[in-house]
């Protein structure tokens, strides 16, 4: 049976195709190309961050009843033990940030410091106060640093809510609390100092929209509440915060910033996070008080923590902006200990 001629150019068509996405897949994998903005084996979050943490579904109880203000008071944490709760002697949140601001989907999107097996994971050795530390110490380091305020007395309802809530994410976590997904991402570190012209320009393009151009973020409907929360200024975090150090904020922001990005959907490079970091925390924010007293142990001093003292000579620019790697590599030679952070 003769083929007619506008068969043969779709058969010849289809035929070209074939061969230009095998010789494309021979390229990647013989060149071993990949895209530039991926991040590495994010495919390895655990399976435990899609089960059911809907807080909705706990029937009352004295028990679920805690777990529910523990709840309460991480989404909602102004009205309950900042600015806007009834007794001043409860106001240990200094700022009108809720813990949800950081944790992200209330404490359960993987790598925003998620809360999921964190239980499991403490007691555990913290350098910031070189010992082994409790979950109501870690909760207390967020209190005084991330919302700019007081401890919480360890013995008060609204600590043990928080343990139950925390402990309430954590049921399906295995004994030891690891789970692929927890933490931050690692991003490759530019080998050079944070470029602030550029950050401004990735902040403009990207960040602007939820947080603002003077970057005070956007209140609720309620007006008590963060949206979308400050990144400097009186209301945001201080300068003693894990999020205040370059390096850290850069991870964070990786993978879950601008809105709409997830760990294996990121929308800003590596260089794009490291730049718009250091141009986020070059800005005015509270200051935590007797920050001298923090790292007892110096060496154990993360390199991109913005206060002196340190344990070598880098100035407190460099510590601030980059270049890291030069400090990086002089705790490693002198004392054989690999900063990542």
């Amino acid at each position: 049976m003769a083929i007619n001629q506008p068969t043969k150019t779709k058969i010849l068509l289809k035929g070209l195709c074939a061969i230009s996405i095998i010789a494309l897949v021979v390229i990647l994998l013989f060149f071993n190309i990949t895209p530039k903005n991926t991040v590495t084996k994010l495919e390895n979050v655990s399976d435990i961050f899609f089960r059911d943490y809907d807080i909705s579904t706990l029937k009352n109880s004295k028990e679920n009843n805690l777990i529910k203000y523990g709840y309460d008071l991480f989404i909602n944490t102004p009205n309950y033990i900042g600015p806007y709760n009834e007794d001043p002697n409860k106001m240990y949140s200094g700022n009108r940030l809720s813990c949800k601001n950081c944790h992200l989907n209330s404490g359960t999107k993987p790598y925003s410091a998620p809360l999921i097996g964190v239980i499991q994971r403490f007691p555990q050795f913290r350098g910031r106060e070189n010992k082994i530390g409790t979950i109501e110490e870690r909760i207390n380091g967020c209190m005084e640093r991330s919302m700019n305020g007081r401890v919480l007395p360890i013995d008060s309802k609204e600590m043990t809510a928080f343990v139950s809530y925390l402990k309430w994410l954590s049921r399906f976590a295995p004994q030891d609390g690891n789970v692929g997904g927890m933490g931050f991402v690692k991003i490759n570190i530019p080998n050079r100092a944070v470029d602030l012209r550029k950050g401004k320009q990735v902040f403009i393009k990207n960040c602007i929209v939820c947080h603002t151009a003077k970057g005070n973020g956007l209140m609720s409907p309620d007006g008590h509440t963060y949206i979308y929360p400050p990144l400097w200024g009186n209301d945001s975090y201080n300068n003693g915060a894990g999020m205040a150090r370059v390096i850290t904020a850069a991870q964070f922001i990786k993978v879950n910033m601008p809105f709409g990005a997830t760990y294996n959907s990121p929308i800003l490079t590596d260089e794009d996070a490291y730049d718009v970091a250091g141009y986020i925390n070059q800005q005015e924010r509270p200051k935590k008080s007797n920050p001298e007293k923090d790292f007892p142990d110096l060496k154990k001093k993360p390199v991109s923590t913005p206060y002196p003292p340190y344990a070598d000579d880098f100035s407190v620019e460099q510590h601030q902006i980059g270049p890291f790697q030069p400090i990086i590599k002089f705790y490693k030679q002198q004392y054989n200990i690999t900063k990542t952070k």
